[in-house]
């Protein structure tokens, strides 16, 4: 397990931030712990344990206790990443009511508002996101050649400056080793590169960080299709991860992936679905989207 200076676990570390944080927040109350055991039903004597770094205490006890302060459980758990200002907290309360309709609304103009020269810069950067098996590098290497752009595998990138493969990368550092590593080549490609197309891993868009990245700096397309052609595709690259191993349940596992991403895939500037289609039909309507878009436009002779 890994110490922090002066012999102290991070296990230990954790508990004592996470009762200095419960302590702060009911502080912030103005209530007492008899007052808090009394709402909550937790003993006086176990907050207080709690409170002093010396309590392990269970997920249900935890939610008794921030439904009794008013406050989401989240705000208490996540102690470890320090105090949040106060206009950051009431802009998770005020967020927090929106419809996803209306998030993406505010994030626009948000971008327009306080980054309104990222949609000229991010114009000849196209970025292809969606499920694995939905075409994304055979159609985004066409789309380079055809726009005379150089054409990045993300995961290859990733690969490149572990100087690991994909497999080992989980094996040895765990998905959120990847998920750094991830972010790091994304970072460089954006730097290196201003004018690519980008073809993401099918993941990317569960990582909020990055995935705000790539919407901030390139022109987002999400490369659709429905979840058998998604099957047959990946079957053909002899490709299942993360699918069960059992193939009667692997069309489930693949369509409550794709449900769990769609709303993030969605957030894309534009959506190109490939159902039905040929590769040829398939790459013509993408170059026309990104004409309309005036986007990595083919350069002059």
């Amino acid at each position: 397990m890994a110490r922090h200076k002066g012999g102290v676990s991070e296990a230990e570390a954790y508990l004592h931030a996470l009762g200095e944080r419960l302590r702060l927040i009911r502080a912030q109350r103005g209530m007492s712990r008899r007052v808090l055991a009394k709402h909550s039903g937790v003993s006086e004597r176990y907050i207080a344990q709690f409170e002093a770094g010396a309590g392990n205490m269970s997920l249900l006890l935890l939610r008794r206790l921030t439904g009794s302060l008013g406050v989401p459980i989240a705000d208490l758990v996540a102690a470890d990443r320090g105090e949040r200002s106060p206009d950051a907290v009431l802009l998770d309360r005020f967020l927090s009511r929106l419809s996803p309709a209306q998030l993406g609304e505010v994030r626009r103009v948000l971008t327009e508002r306080f980054a309104p020269d990222t949609l000229g810069a991010r114009r000849d950067r196209v970025a292809l996101v969606g499920l694995r098996g939905a075409g994304k590098s055979t159609l985004g290497r066409l789309l380079a050649q055809s726009r005379a752009a150089p054409f990045l595998e993300l995961d290859r990138e990733v690969e490149r400056i572990s100087r690991m493969e994909l497999r080992d990368i989980f094996e040895v550092h765990g998905p959120n080793g990847f998920r750094r590593l991830e972010r790091e080549a994304l970072q460089a490609v954006l730097s290196e590169q201003a004018r690519v197309v980008i073809a993401t891993g099918g993941g990317l868009v569960s990582e909020p960080a990055t995935f705000e990245l790539l919407l901030a700096k390139s022109l987002t397309v999400w490369i659709k299709a429905s979840p058998e052609e998604h099957m047959s595709r990946v079957v053909a690259q002899g490709d299942s991860r993360p699918m069960a191993e059992d193939a009667t349940h692997a069309m489930d596992d693949l369509n409550a992936i794709l449900s769990s991403r769609a709303p993030l895939y969605a957030k894309a500037d534009l959506v190109l679905d490939t159902s039905g289609r040929t590769l040829e039909e398939t790459l013509r309507d993408l170059q026309v989207m990104l004409d309309d878009a005036g986007a990595l436009q083919p350069l002059p002779p």
